[in-house]
């Protein structure tokens, strides 16, 4: 292809492009905006003055958004908010209790409970409604004449509702707070049965629907103490750490949570070097909970939120221990990359306003996933009671000790990653 120049009656001089002798003139943009620029500035920059009054104008918008749509601490720290329904009690669900999941791709809270239903089996037992982020963020339950399987976004499945929070509302007395997922929908009563998504999983290892299912334990009562160590250790500084980095909204805030973060991370790559998982040779919800985070780190957590000290991919025994989790049957058709991708980077517009996604990193592609992991040949270490307290010690020696490290089971580990999903 070649340019020309054409000049015309006009002192302005037209390029023209022509392929194969066909001269196609340049037409001038239509973009209103584009256009609207020119007629204030020319080609030259805007002013300094409005550059510095946008700037201003945004960080202050901004800063006012994220103070409510994600809570944050007078340091700017992040701070999750209490649930409002953080407990379930087993002995008023027995085995014929009719319960609804509501859960939604994007979110690792409810991909929690997504892993378990399909490692205990439970997919005949409890139906599943999958939602999916609105146009202005509340979770929506897009309208599907294809039947495509459980694990795509469609119709409320229990209730025929158009929004979780018209769900949500259906409870007596209704309900003014924030409609999160995951969820456990009591069918019977019409309330919400739970919406804290450690008590969830841990309810449904536990619940007795699947007589065949009972030989597969991941909460074992000779491993609960353990298991809730390493719980304490991971969600304040991986689950909850990357929110704390993506969501930090002062310089100090976010070098504190970056730190704690990868201080962690190094802590469990050392400890997967002679573990298979965390609790040794068996798989637990320790496991499942550090594992939604990590599926999504390269993915999304370390363009989006800034944990970008190192990919996983860097961690050879932490990226093994996701490809080993991933590749244990159900578990990859939980995994669903586009829509994860289109959770973070088109519906959390105050961290992405372009809404632009990119694309998807080849060490995040179901076949590298599925190469082989090599874990069931590590050997794990006969001392892990002593070693886990050892790390319990560092880390949180490594970090600020305040509310986020302190175990709470009333927190809310639910999905407000978009923070608009109200």
């Amino acid at each position: 292809m070649a340019c020309i120049t054409i000049f015309n009656p006009s002192p302005t001089a037209v390029p023209l492009h022509h392929s194969r002798g066909n001269p196609k003139m340049s037409l001038p943009s239509t973009d209103p905006l584009t256009t609207a620029g020119r007629f204030l500035w020319g080609r030259s920059l805007p002013p300094q003055p409005l550059i510095t009054a946008v700037r201003t104008t945004w960080s202050t918008v901004w800063h006012l958004m994220m103070r409510q749509l994600a809570p944050s601490s007078s340091t700017g720290s992040y701070s999750r908010p209490a649930g409002s329904f953080p407990s379930i009690d087993l002995a008023l669900y027995p085995p014929t209790a009719s319960l609804h999941l509501y859960a939604a791709l994007s979110c690792p809270w409810a991909h929690r409970t997504l892993i378990v239903r399909a490692i205990k089996s439970l997919e005949p037992f409890l139906p599943v409604s999958i939602a999916a982020p609105g146009p202005d963020g509340p979770w929506e339950f897009p309208s599907s004449s294809v039947h495509a399987g459980d694990l795509v976004p469609g119709p409320d499945r229990a209730n025929g509702r158009r929004t979780l929070r018209d769900v949500y509302g259906m409870r007596r007395g209704g309900y003014d707070g924030r409609s999160t997922v995951p969820m456990l929908w009591d069918v019977d009563k019409r309330d919400v049965a739970c919406n804290e998504s450690y008590e969830i999983i841990k309810f449904l290892n536990s619940w007795q629907r699947n007589a065949d299912n009972n030989d597969i334990d991941l909460y074992p009562s000779q491993l609960q103490k353990e298991i809730e160590e390493w719980n304490r250790i991971i969600y304040p500084s991986v689950n909850n750490g990357v929110y704390r980095c993506g969501f930090a909204q002062s310089q100090e805030a976010y070098d504190e949570a970056v730190n704690a973060l990868f201080d962690t991370l190094d802590t469990l790559e050392s400890h997967l070097g002679t573990n298979r998982y965390l609790c040794g040779d068996v798989l637990t919800l320790a496991d499942v909970c550090l594992f939604t985070t990590l599926i999504r780190f390269d993915l999304v957590y370390y363009v989006l939120f800034k944990c970008t000290k190192k990919k996983l991919v860097e961690y050879p025994n932490l990226h093994s221990y996701t490809r080993d989790i991933y590749q244990i049957p159900k578990v990859a058709e939980t995994c669903n990359f586009e829509a994860i991708m289109d959770g973070y980077f088109r519906t959390l517009f105050p961290l992405n306003p372009g809404g632009i996604r990119p694309a998807l990193p080849s060490a995040c592609k179901p076949d590298v996933l599925s190469k082989p992991h090599g874990r069931d040949s590590v050997c794990s270490n006969a001392n892990n009671s002593k070693l886990l307290g050892h790390i319990l010690h560092q880390c949180y020696n490594s970090s600020r000790p305040d509310e986020e490290y302190v175990n709470n089971e009333h927190e809310e580990e639910q999905c407000e990653h978009t923070c608009l999903m109200t």
